[in-house]
């Protein structure tokens, strides 16, 4: 999609954030494939802390009474690849995003939220991205009443209970330059249909696959 002739209007509106510098937020949403020197992997760098901090103080702010571990379990489900990826969708982004043909999947849509952020934070402060994150992420925060089990074991307790063997997790690929790596992973377990998942390290990766299975069982996390 050419960048002149996008009118983001209905993405500010989604935002709450009307951007001053708009072309802050064309290279959120300029994959490596268009332009490899112009796109989104350093403003993703950034806007992945910026969303972790602010995240973070909602959540301890929403529950004073939650120790760490509970707080973690639901800190790690809000900014999963999988929940970054619907906010994506919520926002459609697809929309905007320039890449090359069939290259956008789930991971690339979760990768411009983050670099959107940092747009905003860029754009308007640290003000500014407080903002946009808390109205999108608050209502994530209100869908859930108690903290998610971690996906992984959440999946080695269903996979003891049926007493069908441990999951077990296998390296597909890696690919992505040194500095912003990407990483496939495949989980297994006896007599269900493997799933994949890619992440940027191996450890998320390896939770999204474990979350994916889960979804594929019918098998909630909550609780």
């Amino acid at each position: 999609m050419s960048a002149h002739a996008v009118s983001y209007d209905d993405l500010y509106r989604a935002l709450g954030h009307r951007f001053a510098e708009p072309a802050l937020l064309t290279r959120a949403l300029r994959h490596s494939s268009v332009d490899s020197d112009a796109s989104y992997e350093r403003l993703e760098f950034l806007g992945d802390r910026v969303l972790g901090l602010v995240v973070a103080e909602l959540l301890l702010e929403r529950f004073p009474d939650e120790n760490e571990g509970e707080v973690g379990r639901r800190f790690a489900a809000l900014v999963q690849a999988g929940t970054l990826a619907q906010v994506g969708r919520d926002l459609q982004l697809g929309r905007y995003a320039q890449t090359g043909p069939g290259v956008l999947n789930d991971s690339i849509l979760a990768d411009m939220v983050e670099a959107v952020v940092a747009a905003v934070y860029r754009d308007g402060g640290m003000a500014a991205a407080r903002e946009v994150v808390r109205a999108i992420w608050d209502p994530l925060v209100e869908t859930r009443s108690r903290p998610p089990r971690d996906a992984k074991t959440a999946l080695q307790e269903w996979a003891q209970a049926k007493a069908i063997g441990l999951p077990s997790y296998h390296d597909v690929d890696r690919t992505g330059p040194d500095h912003a790596p990407e990483f496939t992973v495949e989980v297994r377990v006896d007599g269900v249909m493997p799933q994949r998942a890619t992440g940027t390290s191996k450890r998320a990766a390896e939770q999204d696959a474990a979350a994916a299975m889960l979804e594929d069982l019918g098998i909630a996390r909550n609780g």
